[in-house]
């Protein structure tokens, strides 16, 4: 399991134990977590599952493919420069304590 810690936008933050292979979103939304909507269930093609990763560590992550950078071109929140799709990044042990924040809005 890998530790990943979900930030809401009120600052509450949740620590989830997370099976490596699975996705963020997917961890979210089977443990409750409010802000990620995941209106496509994972299949890059609706940004309801938008996150903010510590810049610190952003680059440790796979880069963005194609239809991420564009779906992140649609985002309702804010886009900032560590904008990903919690869809997108997937639980690996070289993750462990990562911090990614909810935005705002997701719709």
């Amino acid at each position: 399991m890998v530790q990943i810690v979900i930030v809401q936008p009120s600052g509450a933050s949740f620590e989830l134990d997370v099976p490596e292979g699975w996705s963020l979103m997917q961890a979210a939304v089977k443990n409750g977590i409010d802000g990620i909507v995941a209106e496509c269930g994972g299949s890059c093609v609706c940004a309801t599952c938008h996150v903010y990763v510590q810049p610190e560590r952003f680059a440790e992550l796979p880069p963005p493919g194609d239809d991420e950078l564009e779906l992140l071109d649609e985002v309702k929140a804010e886009r900032r420069p560590s904008s990903r799709l919690s869809c997108q990044i997937k639980s690996a042990a070289e993750l462990d304590g990562l911090i990614v924040t909810i935005p705002e809005r997701q719709t």
